[in-house]
C-alpha cells in the first residue's frame, strides 16, 4: 500500500497546547469547531485509513467509529479526581475485540498529545481482576508457556518500550521492563508495549504505514492475552499456525 498523507498537522498539536493553557468549558465552547476540525475529523480519517489493515489482522476487531469503542473521550471524569480540569489534553484511537460483559481486552492504539505520539499495545484488568481476560486467559498461558514473554522481549525489545502495573497496598505501582516472571502475572493489573515519538513524526507522509506495520508486529500480544480458545479454534491449534504463540 502506497504512502498517504497523514491526517495530522501542526494545528492538531497546537490545539492540545492551547487546551492545556485554557482547560475550561468556556474556552472549549468557543473552540468547539476547532476541536472538530483539528482533532475529531483527523482521527476519523485515521480510523478509515487503518480499518482495512486492522480487519485483515482480526476481522473481530470493532471499527464502528464510536467514542468509547474506538475513540477516547475528551471529557475527564472529575467526580473523584483531585485534578478538576474538565478536559484531557490527548486523544486515542484504539482497536479491540468486543468481549462478553464488556471485559477489557487487548488493544492496538495510537495516541496523540501536545508533545508526544505513541503507537502500541495495551491491556488492563478492569475493575474486577478475577473476572478479567488478564486473569482468565493471559495468566494461565504465561504459566503454561513461561518463555513466551521473554521471546517477545527478544523480538520487540530493541524497538519498543514495555512497562506494567501491579497494585501495592491498594495503589497502582509502575514497573519498567517486561513481565517475564510468571509470578508477576499473579498481580499484574496492566501491560503496555509502545513506541514513543515526537509530534513531528505524526505529520510524516508514511505515518499511517508505520502504524500498520507496528500493529502487525504487536498483534500477537493481543492474541496471546485476549483471544479465548473457544473464539479461535484453541490455543494448541493456533500455535501450530502462529510461531509467536509457541513456548519454544
Amino acid at each position: 500500500m502506497g504512502a498517504v498523507k497523514s491526517p495530522f498537522g501542526n494545528e492538531t498539536f497546537r490545539f492540545f497546547r492551547e487546551l492545556r493553557r485554557n482547560n475550561q468549558k468556556l474556552w472549549m465552547d468557543a473552540n468547539r469547531d476547532r476541536y472538530k476540525e483539528c482533532i475529531v475529523q483527523p482521527f476519523r480519517r485515521l480510523l478509515d485509513e487503518l480499518s482495512p489493515a486492522v480487519l485483515e489482522l482480526d476481522d473481530n476487531f470493532d471499527v464502528c467509529g464510536r467514542t468509547g469503542a474506538n475513540f477516547s473521550r475528551i471529557n475527564r471524569d472529575i467526580r473523584f479526581a483531585k485534578d478538576k480540569t474538565p478536559y484531557k489534553t490527548q486523544m486515542y484511537l484504539k482497536f479491540q475485540r468486543p468481549s462478553p460483559g464488556d471485559r477489557e481486552t487487548g488493544q492496538l492504539y495510537v495516541g496523540l498529545s501536545m508533545d508526544v505520539v505513541t503507537i502500541g499495545f495495551r491491556i488492563y484488568c478492569g475493575s474486577k481482576r478475577k473476572e478479567s481476560l488478564l486473569a482468565l486467559v493471559a495468566q494461565p498461558r504465561v504459566v503454561a508457556k513461561p518463555k513466551w514473554v521473554e521471546q517477545q522481549k527478544k523480538r520487540l525489545g530493541r524497538k519498543y518500550e514495555s512497562y506494567w502495573y501491579s497494585t501495592v497496598k491498594g495503589e497502582w505501582t509502575k514497573h519498567a521492563g517486561w513481565p517475564t516472571d510468571p509470578e508477576d502475572w499473579k498481580k499484574l493489573q496492566a501491560w503496555i508495549v509502545r513506541r514513543k515519538m515526537k509530534p513531528s513524526h505524526a505529520m510524516k507522509r508514511n505515518f499511517c504505514g508505520e502504524i500498520r506495520e507496528t500493529f502487525k508486529s504487536l498483534y500477537p500480544l493481543v492474541k496471546f492475552t485476549s483471544v479465548e480458545d473457544e473464539q479461535s479454534g484453541g490455543t494448541m491449534e493456533r500455535s501450530k499456525r502462529d510461531p509467536s504463540l509457541r513456548s519454544g
